[in-house]
């Protein structure tokens, strides 16, 4: 739909959690919203891990953007890759030559995997950030165990049937207890020459504990559950080699090599190359600093939220890259715009922490919600609600409910495909 471009013109950029939540939040307002993005999808990312390890279908965890916008009669969507802003000319430039005038900016571009400087472990230890990385890893898991299968010699066997994640935060818990349920139980009476439940399934982690984000008590009884499911934990391991045999690490007890054909990477991410966009300084991780009302120090209509801004709270420290964040991020942004123009102000944005879940296996999952503290299956059952809540559209919501309830009472995964790449 092309807009009267008489309104004050809000370009979006990135249309993840926050990008959707400002579009969805100036709908009806005096302005024309156009939402640019490198796919034409919206990805739900925490379920995707889920996607890597055969739980669940690329469509069950991804939504058309135009889908999702067709109702909103003041927006458009663009399917582009970024290239430049040109802010003194207020000008999105666009990788094939197309540019696109705003007045105000939304920049909610995510943030991509982090290496510390190793980026050439990325070809061995793949992140998961995207669909694409989702059914990669999913082909490697799987064909693992299908190698394992034609392997002549237990040596090459181990190695195959041995998978090691790095990082041992909320996407590297769910990775590895969702592993171990795929090998112990899903596939566990598929193969005739393996026993899949022998995997060896390694959580590998610099700090002295998983789930650093949590409390300790929570980090313990994580710990607890993932051991449970059969997952060895290598606290205080730094890793120091990475390649086609397997990784190196180091600890307490010096450096050893450890054989693994699937090594995944879940420990670092960095921002978007928005900071280079916009001419400014990026922190360590990328991310561009913002004021308490999320714009840049020099330019009120220049926002940046999500994974791409450093956004201090409360207690000073820089608020996490999780999408509660980007969603009431994005809503601010959009409520700041509209007060704007109606010759209003708000207050600076302040961010309400509802709690933190992280799912470690079947009826295993640890929640913080500050007053009260969860493990076990209600904490399981809690993350379960809350994510099937927050998924976009109806028919998303019941295939995943039913993808999980088959799950449950049968013991199996129904995308056990191997797709993608050369087998």
């Amino acid at each position: 739909m092309a807009l009267a471009g008489k309104h004050h013109r809000v370009v979006i950029l990135g249309a993840g959690f926050g990008g959707l939540s400002a579009a969805k939040t100036l709908a009806k307002a005096p302005v024309d919203v156009t939402v640019i993005d490198r796919r034409n999808y919206h990805l739900f990312q925490p379920l995707l891990y889920q996607v890597a390890t055969a739980g669940l279908s690329p469509s069950d965890v991804a939504a058309p953007i135009r889908a999702i916008l067709r109702g909103q009669s003041n927006a458009r969507v663009l399917l582009g890759r970024v290239q430049a802003v040109d802010r003194q000319n207020r000008i999105v430039l666009l990788s094939d030559g197309r540019r696109v005038p705003f007045d105000s900016l939304i920049v909610a571009t995510g943030a991509r995997h982090a290496y510390f400087g190793h980026d050439e472990w990325e070809p061995v230890a793949p992140g998961l950030k995207k669909i694409e990385d989702a059914i990669d890893i999913r082909r490697r898991i799987l064909l693992a165990f299908e190698k394992a299968e034609m392997a002549t010699d237990d040596a090459t066997r181990q190695r195959l049937l041995t998978f090691a994640v790095i990082g041992a935060g909320p996407t590297g818990v769910e990775l590895v207890g969702a592993i171990a349920e795929l090998a112990r139980m899903a596939v566990a009476a598929d193969f005739r020459d393996i026993d899949p439940r022998q995997a060896r399934i390694l959580l590998v982690e610099a700090a002295d504990r998983a789930l650093t984000s949590f409390p300790e008590r929570l980090s313990a009884k994580a710990k607890t559950q993932l051991e449970d499911l059969g997952v060895e934990l290598l606290l205080g391991a730094k890793v120091t080699r990475c390649d086609d045999a397997g990784i190196e690490i180091e600890d307490g007890a010096g450096r050893r090599f450890i054989p693994a054909a699937t090594v995944l990477w879940a420990a670092g991410v960095q921002a978007s190359p928005a900071a280079k966009w916009l001419g400014v300084d990026g922190d360590r991780a990328g991310r561009v600093p913002v004021t308490p009302q999320l714009h840049l120090p020099d330019d009120p209509n220049l926002f940046v939220i999500g994974d791409t801004a450093l956004v201090r709270g409360a207690d000073g420290k820089p608020l996490p890259g999780v999408a509660p964040v980007a969603k009431q991020e994005g809503e601010y942004v959009a409520r700041r715009i509209r007060s704007t123009l109606a010759g209003k102000s708000i207050k600076p944005f302040a961010y309400r922490n509802y709690g933190n879940l992280a799912t470690i296996g079947r009826k295993a999952a640890v929640a913080d919600f500050g007053w009260i503290r969860l493990s076990g299956t209600i904490a399981w059952l809690l993350w379960g609600i809350v994510h099937i809540f927050f998924l976009i559209g109806f028919r998303n919501r019941i295939f995943v409910l039913l993808s999980w309830l088959w799950a449950y009472f049968s013991f199996h995964r129904g995308s056990r495909l191997i797709t993608g790449g050369d087998n």
